[in-house]
C-alpha cells in the first residue's frame, strides 16, 4: 500500500507540475496571439486611413491643378470639375470655391449669385448676419460656388469665411504656405451637423503670390477614420489637436463626439499618427477585449483541468495540449492569411482608382475641345502605352517599385534608340514610376523627329544624379534635346505642360523648369530621394507579398 501510494503521489506530483506548465504556456500563448493580431489590425488600419487620406489630398491637388485663370466673381467656377471629382472620389460633403474678392468686386459678385440661381445672394458674414459693404476695405473670402447644390446647401452662397474662428485662419495659413491644408475638426453643414475637417487648396495665378481663391472638400470624420466596423478588435478615436484631454469618438453608426479624458481613465494601446492637410494627426487605439483577464481564466481552467488527472489523463492531457497548440498555429496563420488577404485587396483597389483617375485625367486632357484628332489619338495611345508598361514593370516587381532605366525601353519610350541615358539604376517607388514614364514620354514624343545626331553626340541625352548625404539625398534630373530651338520643337500640349511643370513636381515633392539654352532644350526636375524611392510604400507592398508564416 505504501509503495502504491508513494506511485500514486509521484504521478500526483507529476500531474501538478505539468498542469502548472500547460497553463503557463497557455497564459504565455494567449498573450501572444492577441497581441500579435491587435498590432497587425491595428498597422493594417493606419496604413489604410493614410491611403485614403492621401487619396483625399490629391484629389485637392488635382482640382487646383486644373484650375485655369479663373474669375473670382464667376458663380460656377466648380463646372469644370465635377466630372472628374465624382468620378474621382464620391464620399466628400460638399466641394466648394471660395473667391477672396476685393470691396470693388462685392457688387457684381451680388449679382453673379443672384443670377445663379442661389437662395441667398446677399455678402454676408458666415452666421449669415449682414456685412455692410461700404465699411469693407480688404479683400474678404467669400463662397461663390459648391458642390453638390440641394435644398440644403443652396443658403451657402455669399458668405464671407474671414472671420470664422477655424475655417478663417486655416485659409489664411494656406494662402501663406501655397499648399493644402485642413482645418480643425469642425462641424459640417449646420451648427449640430456631422463633425468632419475641411480641405482648402489654394489657387494661385501665374506672376502672383496672393492667391485668387480656394478650393475646399469637407469630409465627415468617422470614415476618414475607417470606425464602421464593429467586428474589430479595437476602437480608434482622434486626438484633439487644439486639446490633448479631449478625443473624438465615433460609435458604430458613425456619430462622432467630443470626449473628455479623465485622469484614470484607460491608456491607448497603441497611437498612430498620419499626416493630411499639411498636419499631423494622432490616432489612439483602445482595445476591445481584455487580453491579460481572458489568459489568466484560460491558464486557470488548465490548471484546474490538469490537477484532477492522474498519470494516464495527465499524458493525455499532454497529447491534447500538444494538439491545442499546433491547432493556435494553423489558426494564426489563417487568421494572417485572411488579414493580408484583406490587405491585399485593399491595396489592389488603391492601385487601380489611382490609375483609372489618371487614365481620366490623361483622356479628357489630351481629347479636349479643338484638338486635332489625329494628333489626339496619337498622344492618347501613346499615354495609355506608357502607363500600361509601368504597369507591367510594377507587376512584375509586386508593387515594390522599378529600376530607374527600364522606364528608358523602347516599347514605351519614343525614339528610344535617340536617347543616351546616363545614371545610377535607382529603384523608384510605384507612385513615382507612374510621374515619371508620363513625364519621359511628353518629352520624347514632343522631340524633333527631324533631327538627327550631330557628331558623335547623340540627340538626346537623359542624365540622373543623387547627391548629398543620408537621408537629405536629393535626386536631380535633367533631359536636354540637342539641335533644336523653340521654332522647330513640336509645342507641348495643356496636358503635357501641366504634367511637366505641376503634376509631375508636385507628385514627387520637387520642383521642375524647362528653358531653351543656344543649341538645346532643357528640362529639369528636382525632388528629395525620399520620395522618389519611398521607402513606406516598398515596405508596405513588401509585407503584404511576403509568404504567411507560422510562430515557432
Amino acid at each position: 500500500m505504501v509503495r502504491l501510494g508513494f506511485i500514486i503521489g509521484f504521478i500526483a506530483l507529476i500531474g501538478v507540475l505539468l498542469s502548472g506548465l500547460a497553463a503557463y504556456r497557455v497564459h504565455e500563448q494567449e498573450l501572444a496571439i492577441d497581441g500579435i493580431a491587435l498590432s497587425r489590425a491595428i498597422d493594417v488600419h493606419a496604413s489604410l486611413v493614410q491611403d485614403r487620406l492621401t487619396e483625399r489630398e490629391l484629389l485637392a491637388r488635382v482640382a487646383s491643378g486644373l484650375f485655369r485663370s479663373p474669375s473670382v466673381v464667376k458663380a460656377n467656377m466648380l463646372q469644370p470639375l465635377r466630372s472628374a471629382i465624382y468620378a474621382f472620389k464620391t464620399d466628400f460633403v460638399i466641394a466648394s470655391w471660395i473667391a477672396r474678392l476685393k470691396p470693388g468686386d462685392l457688387a457684381a459678385a451680388q449679382a453673379e449669385l443672384k443670377s445663379a440661381g442661389f437662395t441667398n445672394p446677399t455678402i454676408r458674414d458666415f452666421d449669415d448676419k449682414p456685412l455692410d459693404l461700404r465699411t469693407i476695405n480688404k479683400p474678404i473670402d467669400v463662397l461663390m460656388d459648391l458642390e453638390p447644390r440641394s435644398p440644403d446647401t443652396l443658403g451657402f452662397p455669399g458668405r464671407a469665411y474671414d472671420r470664422h474662428s477655424v475655417i478663417g485662419p486655416m485659409l489664411a495659413q494656406a494662402a501663406v504656405t501655397g499648399r493644402p491644408l485642413a482645418s480643425d475638426p469642425i462641424p459640417l453643414l449646420r451648427q449640430n451637423g456631422p463633425i468632419g475637417l475641411v480641405l482648402a487648396s489654394p489657387i494661385l495665378l501665374e506672376g502672383s503670390s496672393e492667391p485668387a481663391g480656394f478650393v475646399t472638400f469637407s469630409y465627415e470624420l468617422a470614415p476618414l477614420m475607417l470606425t464602421d466596423d464593429d467586428r474589430s478588435l479595437f476602437s480608434v478615436v482622434l486626438k484633439d489637436p487644439d486639446d490633448a484631454n479631449d478625443e473624438y469618438v465615433a460609435n458604430d453608426q458613425g456619430f462622432v463626439t467630443l470626449r473628455a479624458v479623465r485622469q484614470g481613465d484607460p491608456l491607448p494601446s497603441v497611437v498612430r499618427t498620419v499626416t493630411f492637410g499639411g498636419r499631423d494627426w494622432s490616432l489612439a487605439y483602445y482595445a476591445k477585449n481584455n487580453a491579460a483577464q481572458r489568459a489568466q481564466q484560460t491558464a486557470i481552467v488548465v490548471a484546474a483541468i490538469g490537477l484532477a488527472l492522474t498519470g494516464i489523463v495527465c499524458g493525455l492531457f499532454g497529447y491534447v495540449a500538444y494538439n491545442n497548440l499546433r491547432l493556435s498555429r494553423e489558426i494564426e496563420v489563417r487568421i494572417g492569411f485572411e488579414r493580408r488577404l484583406t490587405a491585399v485587396i485593399d491595396e489592389l483597389n488603391h492601385r487601380v482608382k489611382n490609375i483609372l483617375a489618371v487614365i481620366q485625367s490623361i483622356v479628357t486632357r489630351t481629347l479636349r475641345h479643338g484638338s486635332d484628332m489625329d494628333v489626339a489619338r496619337e498622344l492618347l495611345i501613346g499615354r495609355i502605352h506608357a502607363m500600361s508598361n509601368v504597369v507591367t514593370l510594377l507587376s512584375e516587381s509586386q508593387w515594390q517599385g522599378v529600376k530607374l532605366k527600364g522606364l528608358f525601353e523602347s516599347r514605351a519610350i519614343p525614339h528610344a534608340d535617340r536617347i543616351v541615358i546616363n545614371g545610377p539604376d535607382i529603384a523608384v517607388s510605384a507612385r513615382a514610376a507612374q510621374s515619371l514614364s508620363l513625364l519621359f514620354f511628353e518629352l520624347a514624343s514632343h522631340s524633333d523627329e527631324g533631327l538627327s545626331l550631330v557628331g558623335k553626340h547623340p540627340h538626346i541625352v537623359a542624365n540622373w544624379e543623387v547627391s548629398g548625404e543620408e537621408p537629405d539625398t536629393i535626386f536631380h534630373f535633367r533631359w536636354e534635346e540637342f539641335n533644336t530651338s523653340a521654332a522647330t520643337r513640336r509645342e507641348d500640349s495643356d496636358f503635357g505642360l501641366i504634367l511637366l511643370d505641376r503634376v509631375a513636381p508636385e507628385a514627387l515633392g520637387g520642383t521642375a523648369k524647362r528653358y531653351f539654352t543656344d543649341v538645346s532644350y532643357v528640362y529639369e526636375l528636382i525632388a528629395p530621394m525620399a520620395t522618389v524611392v519611398d521607402m513606406n510604400e516598398r515596405d508596405r507592398t513588401g509585407e503584404i507579398s511576403a509568404p504567411v508564416r507560422p510562430a515557432r
